[in-house]
């Protein structure tokens, strides 16, 4: 795991690199601005280390975004073998809402069923369905069974705070991570502020915010890993 100051400079790049990268990429195609290069030596470590990391990522209605822009799928997938389960109104813990006459599975539920294939890291986006209240004891149960299950690192995501009830949510994902050495927060709140990658509930992502997300994502799960 890294220290709490690799971890800020990491988000801070990932973060850049996100937001410029659509911007940047024809530029530095035709030679008139910087291109971010990745030397073969690095770039062989971490597909070595990729290659070798199962994850689960479960998310509710923001992250089902991946299921619709394929290049966010895709760059989140490179190297890793990913099992997606993205459900609209998914809860953590408590009772799903129902959408459209189906309620989905919790998150508990999904990392209980999985078993062993859950894999080495676990990703959760979850929480826009619920308040604060209770989110502790979910994120612990959740956390308690991804260990049980053989995983080596859960990457939590925190809420874009578009309310006071996920800017509480997120203070509890934040505290909670404390407690455990093998948990990362994804600061999705820090790295998309202020950028143009979402709807107009200024939630839910546009193709943009899908990667932004994506590029969030794997740094997160290398670290975890």
């Amino acid at each position: 795991m890294r220290s709490v100051p690799e971890a800020a400079a990491l988000l801070a790049v990932v973060c850049l690199v996100a937001a410029g990268a659509t911007a940047s990429a024809p530029a530095a195609a035709s030679g008139t601005g910087p291109a971010l290069v990745q030397s073969p030596s690095r770039a062989a470590r971490t597909d070595r280390t990729a290659a070798a990391l199962r994850v689960t990522f479960v998310g509710d209605s923001i992250s089902a975004s991946f299921d619709y822009v394929a290049s966010a799928r895709r760059l989140l997938s490179r190297g890793f073998r990913v099992h997606f389960d993205l459900q609209v109104c998914r809860r953590l813990a408590t009772t799903s809402c129902s959408f459209q006459g189906q309620t989905p599975a919790t998150a508990l539920q999904v990392v209980t069923s999985l078993g062993r294939s859950v894999g080495d890291v676990l990703i959760v986006n979850v929480g826009y369905n619920e308040g604060s209240y209770g989110y502790r004891d979910g994120m612990r149960r959740v956390i308690r069974a991804a260990r049980a299950q053989g995983a080596r690192g859960v990457v939590w995501v925190t809420l874009r705070e578009t309310s006071d009830i996920y800017r509480s949510t997120n203070a509890v994902i934040r505290r909670e991570a404390r407690r455990w050495p093998m948990v990362r927060v994804a600061d999705w709140e820090a790295c998309s502020r202020g950028k143009p990658w979402f709807r107009e509930d200024g939630l839910h992502l546009n193709s943009a915010g899908a990667m932004g997300l994506a590029r969030l994502l794997r740094a997160n799960v290398l670290s975890a890993s």
